[in-house]
């Protein structure tokens, strides 16, 4: 049978269309239909011998580089007389059905995928982008709390807060083109003055992922005003780059008489000084709300009580332009100003002792000296000088290299306040202390008495009195009225057939008394002195403890150290009757805000200790040291008084170190004085006439009795 190919173009434009129509049909809801038609058309092609074979038709198509061309070759129109038209052949791609599986499963795969991604973006770490995007945007500015004033116990201000200009840098605002950022430095140091070129670079290290990438990081502060005022102008237009105000120390009363020579700047030992902070700060407070930019305490009450004079730095949410400067305030939290800090410290007591003590050092040819002024029934410190001394506006205005190298290499170290980090032996101070200890025990009572005779000898060692000839028969009052030095190598360390305290109980008293130990003053850095026991020199020095060991023990000479401090505090124990109260240098805060106040309580550390019996004996002999004793130059004092001298023996090429310390009026004490000048000799040449004149102010001027 004759197989007519038709080729009726107008009918294949329909069958064309409809030939798409069925193909993607069939795509979208399954290629199956495609490949069971086909084995149904096969099989009719079987039954009909007058039809050309499918295998034959396929073979035409795929002959032709295994695609079908055009509809017109893919279509078998058959003539009307053999085939209906619906009994047509149309032919598809035959894909396979694990393909579709494949196929389904890539794009189920990438939507999977593609979901996920949203979900993590906007969900898990939505937040944390949203926080980043509005940070270009939206930003937290701090606003810096004034630094809380200190004053003396009249109210009188130490210090002041004055305008410091600061030339910053925000990291995350600020150029990244190197090239571009030096352009700026370059200019920057034109209208400065000096380069900045350095602290640029540790600028640089700061990465995205650390806070203080949105910080305003200082280049340079302690700008003048007028520079200020150009730099501001300039860097309007910058980019990350702005002045900033904020406001840094002045520490009041120093008066500068010379170049590098200052009066009443004793204070700079007490108060100390603020600074930039430092990395360590930083890392140690951050979490306290501090800022790379902040200035902390360094040393003195800055340092001790710098939470109380921090206050809490306010914040303000602000918009920013696309160079990072404020464009408005969306909200504002306010800054908490800092504590006012009132201390113990009387400026007139604290200026009369430093002059005292100045012309005093002047007049013996010596530099270094101590002077202490405590009222002995609360333990507060009215003044407190440490000579020589430093300006530590030098500190809080920038301290330049030249200068700060002049501090460090100055031989007598005006850094180094004496009073609490000073160690020295004590001298004929520490007697009052070994007679207590001795009363005490009951080794001696107040009738017990040795004859001194100039020394005493055991063995080849001779252990000298300070009198040629000696003191002849000496109780315990003479004793220290006199500082007899026989007496005290006896009760301390035994002779003949006596038996003294011996190192553990002189080493247990003394530290009842604060020795050996921190009183506990509230300045950072105090040092402990030193209590030495015969284990210490065995491993220290390779050698025994001898009774000489002992002897040199009970007059405070050898290897006893003590603080001025501790001095003074033993003295106070004397004026006070036994009690044992922690000096401290803080009287009262005051809330600026508030107006609050919060006094500050002495503290007993401890009481009876000693009995007031023996303490009474104690002190009746250093009250005979004023009247008739190595302390007389107190007698011509309009109050009652008593005291004790020190000549401490510290080196066999060096003079000894002059000690001298009082309290008065010598019935109900209110004012202790400890005064110490190194390599001054003899106490009662040098130390005394300081304490003399201060105390005679003190009560004919400063009290107007």
């Amino acid at each position: 049978m004759a197989i007519d190919l038709v080729l009726d173009f107008r009918h294949n434009r329909f069958l064309l269309g409809e030939f798409y129509f069925q193909k993607i049909k069939d795509g979208l809801f399954g290629f199956r239909n495609i490949i069971m038609e086909k084995k149904d058309q096969e099989k009719k092609s079987s039954e009909n011998s007058d039809i050309f074979s499918l295998t034959k038709i396929k073979d035409k198509a795929l002959s032709r580089n295994s695609r079908v061309f055009w509809t017109e070759e893919a279509y078998i129109n058959y003539s009307d007389r053999d085939i209906n038209r619906s009994d047509k052949i149309y032919f598809g791609l035959s894909i396979n059905q694990k393909v579709i599986h494949i196929f389904l499963f890539i794009v189920f795969l990438g939507l999977g995928l593609l979901l996920a991604r949203s979900v993590h973006l906007q969900v898990i770490k939505g937040d944390e982008y949203l926080a980043t995007a509005e940070q270009n945007r939206i930003r937290i500015q701090y606003v810096k709390a004034p630094r809380g004033i200190i004053y003396d116990r009249a109210g009188r201000a130490l210090v002041s807060n004055v305008p410091n200009f600061h030339l910053y840098i925000t990291p995350f605002d600020f150029p990244k083109d190197e090239q571009e950022q030096n352009e700026i430095i370059a200019e920057l140091d034109k209208i400065v003055g000096y380069p900045l070129g350095d602290r640029l670079e540790d600028i640089r290290k700061f990465t995205p992922r650390q806070r203080e990438y949105f910080e305003p990081l200082d280049l340079c502060e302690d700008i003048p005003y007028d520079i200020a005022l150009r730099l501001d102008v300039y860097t309007s237009n910058l980019s990350g780059v702005g002045v900033l105000y904020d406001a840094k120390r002045k520490y009041e009363f120093i008066e500068e008489v010379s170049a590098n020579e200052y009066l009443y700047n004793s204070l700079s030992h007490i108060i100390g000084y603020e600074g930039k902070i430092s990395e360590q700060e930083y890392d140690d407070w951050k979490e306290s709300g501090y800022l790379l930019s902040d200035r902390t305490g360094k040393s003195g009450i800055e340092l001790s009580y710098e939470k109380a004079l921090k206050g809490k730095h306010g914040k303000k949410q602000i918009e920013v332009d696309s160079q990072g400067k404020e464009k408005k305030i969306i909200a504002q939290e306010d800054a908490e100003r800092g504590q006012g800090v009132v201390l113990t410290i009387d400026l007139d007591i604290q200026k009369k002792l430093e002059e005292l003590l100045r012309n005093e050092l002047l007049l013996a040819e010596k530099k270094k000296g101590v002077a202490i002024a405590m009222n002995p029934q609360n333990g507060e410190i009215l003044g407190m000088v440490s000579l020589p001394s430093y300006n530590n506006n030098d500190f809080a205005q920038g301290m330049k290299a030249d200068k700060y190298k002049q501090l460090i290499d100055n031989e007598d170290n005006p850094l180094f306040n004496r009073v609490i980090k000073g160690e020295y032996p004590s001298g004929s101070t520490i007697k009052p202390v070994i007679a207590s200890a001795a009363l005490e025990e009951k080794i001696i009572t107040e009738n017990t008495s040795f004859l001194s005779t100039g020394g005493i000898r055991i063995g080849e060692w001779f252990f000298p009195d300070w009198k040629a000839g000696g003191h002849g028969l000496t109780d315990v009052k003479k004793a220290l009225s006199d500082s007899v030095n026989t007496f005290f190598y006896i009760i301390g360390g035994g002779y003949n057939n006596f038996e003294g305290l011996g190192v553990k109980k002189i080493n247990y008293y003394a530290a009842l008394f604060g020795f050996g130990q921190a009183t506990g003053i509230d300045l950072a850095g105090e040092n402990q002195g030193f209590l030495p026991t015969p284990e210490w020199k065995f491993e220290v020095k390779g050698e025994q403890w001898y009774i000489g060991d002992t002897y040199h023990l009970a007059i405070g000479q050898g290897d006893f150290l003590v603080t001025p401090l501790q001095i003074a505090n033993m003295t106070a124990i004397m004026a006070n009757k036994g009690k044992f109260i922690k000096p401290h240098l803080v009287n009262k805060f005051i809330s600026v805000d508030t107006g609050e106040v919060k006094n500050v309580n002495y503290e007993v550390e401890r009481e009876n200790f000693i009995s007031p019996y023996n303490l009474n004996i104690v002190r009746q002999g250093m009250r005979q040291a004023v009247t008739f004793g190595s302390a007389k130059i107190l007698s011509g004092l309009p109050v009652t008084s008593a005291a004790k001298t020190g000549t401490a023996q510290w080196g066999t090429d060096k003079d000894a170190h002059a000690w001298f310390t009082a309290f008065a009026p010598y019935e109900d004490a209110e004012i202790a004085v400890t005064v110490l000048i190194e390599e001054g000799e003899e106490g009662s040449v040098t130390a005394a006439p300081v304490a003399y004149d201060f105390l005679k102010w003190y009560f004919a001027e400063y009290k107007k009795l």
